[in-house]
């Protein structure tokens, strides 16, 4: 038996539907109340049926009794719950689920003699590199007033996981760049082509990496499958400046190309000017101080380690797009 953490988000939606395909027995884990909506519009989009309603458990990686109760009968986790936010007030959520609650998926891990465990970091947790240079799992942690408290959850989350193999614990590591794949158009890269399709028209400055969420689900099964343990691998498709993805996403949806570069400047006005507006309308805000600073990083990746060991191609940005695209 196979348990997803967070099966109703982008990765974890992914996972289950290519275990589906698989025919493999999985107990989907999602909390009290959580909408599978998009879940199953997913599972449409790929003309793929949506699994009875039987695989799906309630649960929550912050409640550790019912993590006890999850992974019953469990071989093997693929953790994907977490939560993503740029936001300043998120941070104590940030900590409690991506760190506290991974703690809680190792303990149980433990516990459960759980036979393996892929455990879906971030590449933020590897921190930056100095002077440009290209970013690889020996990447060292600094400690920065810079690093967002997304960053500092998930780095924390990750020492969990290597605490487990200490432990004995068997696992895995992915670090994914930013995951491009059809889900919540209000999360992510969603909101990136939400945003460009209601007129966006300024871009950021910086690059940083970019992957499918296919390739992600693909990998960690593949990981899963091999001998492969105690190991991180960087999943990323291409480095791209984010003009050029902004460029992408507006041509494929036949809109106009944003062409105001986000400046230093531009970007500390617009940030504070998305704080106001989303007060005002009690929504979440697109670009944080976060994300400004974020997006004028230029942060190269390799996947050079991962590509070596199980000769993984990448889907290239461009089809990746163009697959949210259709679903959008």
């Amino acid at each position: 038996m196979i348990l997803i953490t967070g099966a109703t988000g982008l990765v974890g939606s992914h996972l289950l539907l290519e275990l589906s395909r698989q025919g493999k027995e999985v107990r989907a884990l999602k909390r009290a109340g959580a909408d599978v909506s998009m879940c199953e519009k997913v599972f449409a989009h790929y003309n793929v049926p949506f699994p009875a309603q039987s695989i799906w458990a309630e649960g929550d990686i912050t409640d550790y009794f019912s993590l006890l109760d999850a992974m019953e009968g469990v071989d093997k986790v693929y953790h994907c719950a977490g939560l993503v936010s740029f936001s300043g007030k998120d941070e104590n959520d940030l900590m409690k689920i991506n760190t506290e609650g991974t703690a809680n998926v190792v303990n149980v891990s433990l516990e459960k003699g759980i036979k393996k465990l892929c455990h879906v970091s971030s590449t933020a947790a590897l921190g930056r590199a100095d002077n440009d240079k290209v970013i690889t799992e020996e990447n060292r942690w600094k400690i920065s007033k810079n690093n967002s408290a997304y960053a500092v959850s998930k780095y924390g989350a990750e020492r969990e996981v290597w605490r487990g193999m200490e432990e004995g614990l068997c696992a895995v590591i992915v670090n994914p760049a930013n995951i491009i794949g059809p889900g919540d158009m209000e999360k992510g890269t969603g909101r990136i082509v939400k945003s460009i399709a209601n007129g966006l028209k300024i871009y950021p400055v910086g690059s940083n990496a970019f992957v499918d969420v296919r390739d992600v689900a693909g990998i960690m099964i593949a990981l899963m499958e091999s001998e492969i343990r105690n190991e991180r691998f960087i999943l990323a498709s291409e480095n791209m400046e984010y003009r050029k993805v902004f460029e992408l996403i507006a041509t494929q949806l036949g809109k106009p190309v944003p062409s105001k570069p986000a400046t230093k400047m531009v970007s500390e006005l617009a940030w504070r000017m998305e704080v106001i507006k989303t007060y005002l309308k009690d929504t979440n805000p697109f670009i944080t101080h976060e994300t400004a600073l974020k997006w004028l990083q230029k942060n190269i990746y390799s996947n050079k380690k991962i590509k070596e060991e199980l000769g993984w191609n990448f889907i290239p940005v461009k089809e990746a797009f163009e697959n949210v695209c259709r679903f959008s």
